[in-house]
């Protein structure tokens, strides 16, 4: 019996250093299996498809040509959170699965999320700024304008694991907090002290909208000009969740127009952001180059989880966490439950 091909684009995501595929293979030893690069290319692709078993999705966009040319493949795995760089769409109509790692690091998300919100709250950059450049004076009456945390507004847009974890930080400062999630049953979020609302709701009450959508064909451009126009003068805007999802120059207008007070921002419409981006100029607007999710132990975790979702299938067993669950009744792969996974396949 042949040995099973995962087919996976050369070079690395996410870390310039690659590492090779260890970590991976701790899953897919015991099955022979070996991981197999190809050109980072459309065509490079294209041409050692026929052969994969499965796909190791990272490092460049996985298009519909390329998903049509897997003649045997049984699963696209991505070791990330997002996968907006596979055409879920087309692999759904060739019934192929298509995994993510919706778990692993999303404390470290969580963490990033609330961060952002206490920085632009408190003013952090520019109070760094006035202590640096001399302007010790002006600190005090900036925050004497700035109004108390506990007591506030805290509304998520989406209100999936990473959202989930923020409120539980944020109950800790005092906040109220509001969501928006027609996804989500009410009782998962009132058991985190959240109050389930409309979108208009959640936009007009917040004193800080921190946004979670993914990135799919249903949630670009889901924040507009209408929805900022929305918030109050003095909301503050968080974004760790995916840039596609908001129209950044509504965002940009809104803040050039004083329409919103401030934002802290993770991802962005175009990445890495341009030089000419005028978020680049704003005092009030905090930024990050979209490493919500890093920390120490984020390739180790992720390139595990990625090697434990390919064994499960190369195995014959439905992934742990599809992204695409109604390919798999006819997938051929057989159910199992680990453990409780709150949502999804094997819950």
């Amino acid at each position: 019996m042949s040995k099973p091909k995962i087919l996976t684009p050369a070079g690395a995501s996410f870390t310039t250093a690659g590492g090779g595929y260890g970590l991976e293979m701790e899953a897919l030893e015991r099955l022979g299996a070996e991981i197999v690069e190809c050109p980072a290319t459309e065509e490079g692709f294209i041409a050692a498809a026929p052969e994969a078993d499965a796909v190791y999705a990272k490092g460049m966009r996985i298009s519909d040509r390329m998903i049509q040319a897997l003649t045997k493949a049984k699963v696209i795995t991505c070791a990330t959170v997002g996968v907006d760089y596979v055409d879920v769409v087309a692999a759904t109509a060739r019934n192929i699965p298509v995994t993510n790692c919706p778990d692993t690091f999303i404390e470290e998300v969580a963490d990033h999320a609330m961060m952002l919100l206490l920085a632009t709250h408190r003013r952090c950059i520019e109070q760094d700024r006035m202590v640096r450049e001399g302007r010790w004076a002006e600190g005090r009456p900036q925050l004497l304008n700035v109004p108390r945390l506990m007591g506030q507004t805290l509304g998520f847009v989406a209100f999936g694991r990473v959202a989930r974890l923020v409120a539980m930080r944020a109950k800790a400062f005092g906040l109220r907090m509001v969501a928006y999630d027609p996804f989500v049953d009410e009782l998962t979020m009132s058991a985190l002290g959240v109050v389930p609302a409309s979108l208009d709701e959640v936009l007009a009450q917040s004193d800080f909208v921190s946004m979670h959508a993914p990135a799919t064909p249903d949630t670009g451009h889901m924040l507009t000009t209408r929805h900022f126009a929305k918030m109050k003068p003095n909301a503050i805007f968080i974004n760790t969740g995916r840039g596609p999802t908001v129209d950044e120059a509504a965002l940009t207008e809104a803040l050039q127009s004083k329409r919103i007070a401030g934002a802290g921002l993770d991802v962005f419409e175009v990445e890495p952001v341009k030089t000419d981006n005028p978020l680049l100029a704003m005092p009030h607007v905090i930024l990050s180059p979209h490493n919500a999710s890093a920390s120490a132990r984020f390739d180790e975790a992720r390139k595990r989880r990625a090697g434990q979702e390919l064994a499960l299938v190369l195995s014959g067993r439905w992934p742990m966490s599809c992204v695409n669950p109604t390919v798999l009744p006819n997938s051929g792969l057989r159910r199992w439950q680990p453990y409780a996974m709150e949502r999804g396949p094997n819950s």
